[in-house]
């Protein structure tokens, strides 16, 4: 068996540039892919127009009422079997200890804001839709500047009211 040797130099020379050229493709597709994501969600359009402008709407009408303490109608538009998950405080699924919670940790010190043209909407078929988007919380006692993180939000409609079943907060 016969070994041919390749001089150093050129093999050496062949692996950097292969392995730039790595790098520079990798660099090049994660740039590609930020700027498609953050436009694919200012941009995309909603799969039903219909469905979208109610769930802005439940939206506006949900935040709302968490801005301004108007703890009725945050009731109404949760549903009892409400299941909240946020990534710091686990899995509640108590509709009574999610809205005491509103009521003694929220109500008066923290609002939210929406990023702007953030929501996304798609239907679930016999069930409602599904939400998602950014949004970030202002502590008005921490004076915190707002950190948008993304949220996902399961709308069922039932008898034609539409409530609030399930929630992922992310921070």
């Amino acid at each position: 068996m016969e070994i041919i040797n390749e001089p150093k130099s050129e093999s050496m020379n062949f692996n950097a540039r292969l392995i730039f050229l790595i790098i520079a493709l990798f660099l090049i597709s994660c740039k590609a892919s930020k700027k498609m994501g953050n436009s694919d969600t200012k941009l995309s359009k909603p799969v039903s127009q219909e469905v979208y402008d109610m769930i802005a709407s439940l939206d506006k009408k949900f935040f709302d009422a968490y801005n301004t303490c108007d703890t009725s109608t945050l009731y109404n538009l949760l549903s009892e079997d409400l299941e909240f998950y946020h990534d710091l405080g686990g899995l509640s699924t108590s509709k009574f200890q999610i809205m005491e919670g509103l009521k003694n940790n929220i109500c008066g010190k923290v609002t939210r804001v929406l990023e702007e043209g953030s929501i996304e909407v798609y239907p679930i078929k016999d069930y409602g839709a599904v939400q998602m988007g950014k949004h970030g919380f202002y502590n008005r006692a921490e004076k915190n500047k707002i950190k948008f993180a993304k949220f996902v939000h399961i709308w069922r409609i039932q008898d034609n009211q539409w409530q609030l079943t399930r929630v992922v907060s992310l921070h």
